[in-house]
């Protein structure tokens, strides 16, 4: 029994011995959204030590929520993958995100802004049926930012998929995004919209019209984005 266990055989109790620890939860997001390796769950929990990730891992797989498994592709490297039980979790752990996107203030949520995250979630959600049938290459510039967080690019290709940099990748840019972090987060939980931020002049977009045109759609939304917003 772990360390400050509620001592009740209560099933509630002693799931929340396992799933409440700090990160628990926000680590089980990243695994049910097809996070496999080490370095693509830290993107995902930038703000969790890399010991204290170890750690949960190696928790969550002594639980049986998690299997680690050697890749078939690449000797040496190793990934997490989530066990029968742990796919169990997904709908609750779905159920926190929906209470959270409806029953906490937006003011509240966007007090919280974290751009590797924001871009982290941007890439795997991207959808890419909208763009050019050819390598697209989109840069984001959050100006009130410091240098090392300012510039992000997305490359979307439709063999290769999409990919995320934080350093310039080389490539001409079809589309640059000049917006405040606030502005982007709103938008991509569904607080705001791209027509509403161009128009007002919070968002400047420069370059390929196409593009341009269909970020609202492209941009794919967080999965909560759909829910209403109860809270005041």
């Amino acid at each position: 029994m772990a360390a400050g266990s509620y001592k009740q055989f209560c099933p509630v109790a002693m799931a929340a011995e396992i799933l409440c620890t700090r990160w628990t939860v926000v680590l089980l997001r990243e695994l049910i959204a097809g996070s496999t390796r080490f370095n693509d769950l830290r993107r995902g929990v930038p703000r969790m030590s890399p010991a204290l990730l170890s750690q949960r891992l190696k928790e969550l797989e002594a639980a049986g929520i998690v299997a680690r498994e050697a890749s078939a592709t690449e000797p040496g490297v190793f990934e997490y993958r989530l066990s029968p039980s742990g796919q169990e979790l997904a709908p609750i752990v779905e159920g926190f995100g929906k209470w959270g996107q409806r029953r906490i203030s937006a003011t509240l949520s966007l007090e919280h802004l974290d751009v590797q995250l924001l871009m982290w979630d941007m890439r795997r959600n991207l959808n890419p049926t909208p763009m050019p049938r050819r390598r697209s290459i989109i840069q984001f510039v959050y100006p009130e930012l410091t240098s090392t967080q300012r510039h992000w690019w997305l490359i979307v290709d439709p063999v290769d998929g999409v990919d995320l940099c934080s350093v310039d990748p080389g490539f001409d840019v079809d589309l640059y995004v000049s917006v405040d972090l606030r502005t982007m987060t709103a938008i991509w939980m569904g607080l705001d919209t791209v027509r509403a931020a161009d128009g007002s002049g919070r968002m400047l977009l420069t370059g390929d019209r196409q593009i341009a045109a269909s970020m609202q759609i492209w941009l794919g939304l967080s999965p909560f984005a759909k829910e209403k917003k109860l809270a005041s």
